[in-house]
């Protein structure tokens, strides 16, 4: 009766949970490329926008990031600027861009040089980069997108006309995710949907709810005087989950955010190994919670019995017998079950797993991202339950908190 009562508890978190989801992917916003076109006929009266790349040992993705954007649109100079920051990489991202520069010969593309962080003063992740370009930058518009970003066509210019017809002082949004090896198949389509479910877009875009605030890093389009109002990334120099701060700062200085369903605007493949995806979520999961040990405690809970609770059920099942005996003769050997409890179980557990279809597919409507793998969602869940209480355990005590080897710290002020 204990394994069914867990098995239940499972099938109403699952139901809750793909609600929520459902209700999250219905109210997601979606821009419109033909508004640009509508709002913006004559090229001169297109705003000028720069593009901000910060960029830290990206060899990997540098090129065809700064390709994908330039080739995205037919903006010229006087309208667009790309400005790649190489923030003192150790390996050949400042070399690649450089030559990249040259090769295309585009006077739209810029590489600046990324001084040393101060010294007096800490700069957490790519703040600093960014805040050197901005001063370098000329855009009404400031668009900032990182090295895995791949800009799809016409994204710059939906992006500015949706921020224009809706009064938007920031526009960020959930890219379409993109998944290469295993471990990202198992995780970042699962922790996709968390977001979904965590920052409602209703409740995100709600300027009266000043708690509820959410910025993606990948791609965050701000009016420069509402970035100006806000300190931008100045004022947010020790943060590690700085996007997610700048959106709250938005909010409360009573600007516009905006969060919308991006998957016609870009995509984004974040990390491409284990241990690149284990050392990015443990940075930011925590500090996005607000350094909340309950929320991640809960969010383990919910990951464990939303997933492989009810693969649990079943392998326990089998191991004592009693799956083997009611599909041989009905009858189950001697143990703790009855054969209407057993039966009772297997099939809840089944529905269970069935929605963890569900939700694969729900996701996928806002994140473009196949169902591939669906089925192995007992091990991702699992897998992010461990990342949920690692990211807590890392950020408490800085053991192993790191980003690409520059070691983290908690900004006190």
């Amino acid at each position: 009766m204990i394994l069914l009562t867990l098995v239940i508890f499972s099938l109403i978190v699952s139901r809750a949970y793909t609600k929520n989801l459902r209700q999250s992917v219905k109210n997601a916003p979606r821009t419109n490329s033909s508004v640009a076109q509508q709002l913006f006929p004559p090229a001169g009266d297109f705003p000028k926008v720069s593009v901000v790349v910060p960029a830290y040992n990206e060899a990997e993705n540098i090129q065809d990031c700064a390709i994908a954007i330039l080739e995205s649109t037919a903006l010229s100079a006087d309208k667009l600027e790309v400005l790649i920051v190489d923030d003192r990489s150790t390996d050949d991202t400042k070399a690649i861009a450089q030559t990249l520069q040259q090769q295309r010969n585009d006077p739209r593309l810029k590489i600046l040089a990324g001084e040393a962080r101060p010294a007096n003063q800490y700069w957490a992740g790519k703040n600093w980069a960014c805040a050197q370009a901005v001063g370098e930058a000329t855009g009404e518009f400031l668009l900032f997108i990182d090295a895995d970003v791949r800009l799809k066509p016409g994204a710059i210019e939906t992006a500015i006309a949706t921020a224009e017809t809706e009064k938007i002082d920031l526009l960020t949004c959930m890219p379409a995710l993109v998944c290469g090896c295993f471990s990202e198949w198992l995780v970042q389509p699962l922790m996709f949907n968390n977001l979904a479910v965590c920052f409602d877009f209703t409740a995100v875009n709600d300027a009266a709810k000043t708690d509820s605030a959410f910025a993606g890093g990948p791609f965050m389009l701000f009016r420069r005087s509402a970035y100006e109002k806000i300190g931008g990334h100045e004022a947010v120099a020790g943060e590690i989950v700085e996007d997610v701060e700048l959106a709250r700062r938005i909010k409360r200085a009573s600007l516009k955010l905006g969060l919308y369903s991006g998957a016609n605007l870009a995509s984004v493949r974040m990390y491409r190994s284990w241990n690149a995806l284990w050392e990015g979520w443990t940075k930011n999961l925590y500090l996005g919670a607000n350094r909340s040990w309950g929320s991640m405690i809960y969010m383990a809970a919910i990951m464990l019995f939303l997933y492989p609770m009810p693969w649990l059920a079943l392998a326990i099942l089998l191991a004592n017998g009693e799956i083997a005996n009611i599909i041989s003769n009905g009858q189950l050997a001697i143990s703790n079950y009855h054969l209407p409890v057993a039966l009772l179980t297997i099939c809840l557990s089944a529905i269970v797993i069935g929605y963890h279809y569900t939700l694969r597919r729900l996701g996928a409507e806002i994140s473009d991202c196949p169902t591939k793998y669906w089925w192995l969602g007992g091990l991702g869940g699992t897998l992010i339950a461990a990342i949920a209480i690692g990211s807590a355990i890392k950020t408490e005590t800085g053991w192993g908190w790191t980003w690409r080897g520059r070691a983290l710290q908690i900004n006190n002020n």
